[in-house]
């Protein structure tokens, strides 16, 4: 987000306060681990919305971890408890997220 070097006026500034806390409670972020000789299917590992969604995305950052913005997926899965693996109804667009993730490495590789 832009900085301001002025002081707006203060209904400005609470109304530009007011938009960046309803953004940031508006924002998802969920984390999944998948380890086939574990489970048979991914699994939530965090998960939240507003400040916690900005340290999942701070922290996947911080690791090279790719993130994919996507959120309808996001808004279904952190209805899921942590620990828990994605329900076979989210089976398909996980699929397509993790083909997402192995065209992402191929082209890291040939770099």
């Amino acid at each position: 987000m832009a900085e301001q070097t002025e002081q707006p006026n203060n209904i400005q500034s609470g109304s530009i306060k007011a938009t960046e806390a309803a953004s940031l409670a508006r924002r998802k972020a969920v984390a999944l681990k998948y380890d086939p000789s574990i489970a048979p299917a991914p699994k939530v590992v965090a998960s939240g919305s507003g400040t916690i969604a900005e340290q999942i995305l701070e922290l996947a950052k911080r690791h090279n971890v790719p993130v994919k913005a996507d959120p309808d997926l996001a808004e279904a899965l952190v209805k899921l408890e942590i620990g828990q693996m994605i329900p076979p109804q989210l089976y398909m667009v996980i699929a397509e997220v993790f083909a997402w993730l192995y065209r992402l490495n191929e082209d890291a590789a040939k770099k």
